[in-house]
């Protein structure tokens, strides 16, 4: 697998570190590395407006000019893929990393076995997010990516897939089931949902990040309630 980093590190010492960690867990995993450093936010937006595929940034908070969380915003902003690490020698700023939905901080002097676990987290989040479902359609076959699916409900004998588009086929539900991971919680007996696109649950309702609001059967409060806890 082809895995490209970005270290955004105003001190080289510490970006010379953070790219040998990177090497050597990328050669401990058999993965092919493309690991860049830049100097500053500013360098990295530079680069970042050219070529956009990077799968991890490595971000130092305390840089000049313009820091790492408002570059973290900056990318954000069109960008849900790309899993976001903050470096930094202070714990004031977690609670910004909520607003980019980073997916850790490590604090200096960072140490390899923290850095590694972090990564390994980032490949798997990867990895799901490349894992997709084929549909049979009568105008022929579509890939759908796993993480664009937000929930499947029947309606009669058929199974509605919500997505970037909706596609439906007369097929058990149950059949999807086993295609799909473990970011999917079925409830009651007719939907399928991604619980990474909830938002809200109350006791007779669930609410999903795009606005849609779906009936919540009676007995499924407490479970998906669990499974989300379980997920996070």
């Amino acid at each position: 697998m082809a895995y490209r980093a970005a270290v955004c590190e105003d001190n080289g010492t510490d970006a010379g570190y953070l790219l040998r960690l990177l090497e050597e867990w990328a050669t401990l995993r058999g993965i092919r590395l493309s690991a860049e450093r830049f100097s500053s936010a500013e360098g990295f937006l530079f680069r970042y407006e050219e070529e956009k595929a990077f799968d991890l940034l490595l971000l130092d908070i305390e840089m000049r000019e313009m820091d790492g969380v408002s570059l973290a915003k900056r990318v954000r902003s069109e960008n849900t893929a790309v899993q976001i690490v903050f470096v930094t020698g202070y714990s004031d700023y977690i609670a910004e990393g909520y607003e980019v939905a980073a997916l850790h901080y490590l604090m200096k002097p960072v140490e390899k076995e923290k850095l590694f676990t972090v990564l390994d987290r980032a490949l798997e989040k990867k990895q799901q997010a490349e894992r997709s479902l084929l549909l049979m359609l009568p105008d022929g076959m579509v890939r759908i990516p796993l993480h664009e699916i937000r929930y499947l409900q029947v309606r009669q004998n058929y199974v509605t897939l919500h997505a970037a588009g909706e596609y439906t086929v007369k097929r058990p539900l149950l059949s999807f089931e086993k295609e799909l991971d473990e970011r999917f919680f079925r409830v009651g007996r007719g939907l399928i949902v991604n619980l990474c696109c909830v938002r809200r649950v109350t006791k007779t309702q669930l609410l999903l990040s795009d606005g849609t609001v779906l009936p919540l059967p009676r007995g499924a409060y407490e479970p998906l309630n669990r499974a989300i806890i379980a997920m996070n």
